[in-house]
């Protein structure tokens, strides 16, 4: 038997094989099942020669896999891809249609998922929308994009609101519509008319009352004209401090933030850093305190709070339990971005027990902020908090907190009226009774924003100026932070309770440029 010559086995095999290619009919695969490439949309992917037809430089293709719903991912065109092969999937019908452009918009590459990437924010972020207190907005479907993913990011109550110049800016309360705090397009407050500021939150809405600012946007404002009037009130020797106060005790956040900006762009100077060395004492603290952004402003006092040996409790109550859930937040991210460090975390450290755990309710900003009431709930919980307190030996403290952080504005004042019909005395008058410290000092300011923020801010006003001194750094905190959300009302309900206006005790406690600045801010623009 003779022997195989294994190169002429080899031989014959790529005769057949070169026949097929060029046309043969040994072994030839069915046409059925091999596209003609030679025809227009059949080309195979490697090697293929731009459709001239289509604009994009792909060709269209007819077969391979099976088509997908809502085009492909990213910058490829719409196509089949491989062939069908013999032996392997059978053709399937369709694939993917010729789109007009080398890179084809896709209406949804994939399908929408209920469920936002972002959700809506109720309340704002460094300032926030309305109904949005922080976080990033709701965005529709985006074409040829990434799609909305269902567990993406859920509602929340608190978060970062949005908006131009939002949380893009370096730290402060973004502005947007109506909240408390507002700002510039790099944040800070600025207000939208009586009982709107722009900001976190409305916190006209969330308490049930109207806010009015001392501080509105000066109208005709000018950045270039203001900045070129602080200029020459400091150039040369000494500082025009009457001209400091009428441009930047008369205008809202917002518009010192431009002032800023301007006065940089123009003249190549920080304006802080020209006020700071130019002025001195308590007025180039409130000068500068009006030049801060609010969220910095309100985290940089929460650090000097907890900084050194001891905390100051009454600045961690004053704050953490006047603010609204998105202001929280945007308070907790200021303090990250200006300390790298969490400000809950450091409230755990400086503080303890009840005090520690009301304060750490506080700052997790989860209140419900709606204006929903049940008349039969009220009651139920004026019961547990009797029976909390009056009732027992001792006190169960965290009944109180679980009441007092979490419900609703609204419905703490149905709960406190279903208190005093219970007991025939109020709430505060228990909390006096079966509390002590600084856990005591805590719960009485939720009643007290609850009941009436404005008197709550007036008490704090004049403890600041009673007696021997003056704690000015609590007064210049005051008035700074609510000149722009209810300072008009403040005053008012100053008079009412000390018959006395807040202006005259100003004039009795303070003197000089600092005196009639702070006056200037209280009578307003």
């Amino acid at each position: 038997m003779p022997l195989i010559n294994k190169r002429d086995i080899l031989n014959t095999i790529i005769d057949g094989v070169k026949k097929g290619l060029d046309g043969g009919t040994t072994n030839q695969v069915p046409s059925s099942s091999v596209p003609d490439y030679s025809q227009p949309g059949n080309s195979y992917f490697r090697g293929q020669q731009p459709n001239m037809s289509y604009p994009g430089g792909y060709p269209n293709q007819n077969t391979g896999y099976p088509g997908q719903q809502g085009g492909q991912y990213g910058g490829y065109p719409a196509g089949d891809g491989y062939p069908n092969q013999p032996g392997g999937y059978p053709n399937q019908p369709g694939g993917y249609p010729g789109q007009p452009m080398g890179f084809p918009g896709q209406t949804t590459p994939y399908p929408n998922q209920p469920g936002m990437p972002y959700p809506n924010q109720t309340g704002q972020p460094y300032p926030g929308q309305p109904g949005q207190p922080s976080g990033y907005p709701s965005q529709p479907g985006q074409p040829g994009g990434y799609p909305s993913q269902p567990g993406g990011y859920g509602n929340h109550s608190g978060g970062y609101p949005s908006g131009p110049g939002g949380y893009n800016q370096p730290v402060g309360y973004p502005p947007s519509a109506p909240g408390q705090y507002g700002g510039p397009t790099q944040g800070g407050y600025q207000p939208a008319g009586a009982g709107t500021h722009q900001g976190y939150g409305n916190v006209g809405q969330i308490s049930g009352m109207m806010n009015t600012p001392s501080i509105r946007p000066h109208p005709g404002f000018n950045a270039q004209a203001d900045a070129e009037a602080l200029r020459k009130a400091m150039k040369g020797i000494g500082c025009d401090k009457n001209k400091v106060i009428t441009v930047l005790c008369a205008r809202s956040n917002s518009q010192r933030q431009e002032i800023s900006t301007a006065f940089k762009t123009m003249y190549g100077k920080d304006l802080k850093g020209e006020l700071r060395s130019e002025l001195s004492g308590d007025f180039e603290d409130l000068i500068l305190g009006l030049m801060e952004l609010p969220a910095n402003f309100d985290a940089q006092h929460l650090n000097r709070a907890m900084a050194g040996l001891g905390t100051n409790e009454s600045v961690l109550i004053e704050i953490m339990c006047s603010r609204t859930n998105a202001e929280i937040g945007v308070i907790k991210s200021a303090y990250r971005a200006l300390y790298k460090q969490d400000l809950e975390r450091d409230i755990i450290g400086d503080t303890s027990g009840y005090f520690q755990r009301l304060m750490v309710c506080m700052s997790a900003g989860g209140r419900d902020e709606s204006q929903r009431t049940d008349q039969i709930k009220a009651n139920q919980d004026a019961h547990a908090l009797h029976r909390a307190g009056e009732q027992r030996l001792g006190t169960d403290e965290s009944s109180f907190i679980a009441i007092l952080a979490s419900q609703n504005y609204a419905q703490l004042r149905l709960v406190f009226q279903e208190y005093q019909k219970i007991t025939g005395h109020s709430i505060e008058k228990a909390i006096e009774a079966e509390f002590s410290g600084d856990i005591k000092d805590g719960l009485l300011a939720v009643v007290s924003c609850i009941q009436n923020r404005p008197a709550y801010f007036a008490k704090l006003l004049y403890n600041s100026m009673a007696g021997l001194g003056t704690r000015d750094k609590d007064l210049i905190r005051l008035v700074v932070t609510r000149s722009e959300v209810d300072l008009a009302d403040i005053k008012r309900e100053f008079q009412r309770l000390y018959k006395k206006s807040l202006v005259d005790m100003i004039k009795g406690d303070c003197s000089g440029a600092y005196k009639d600045g702070l006056i200037a801010i209280v009578n307003g623009n």
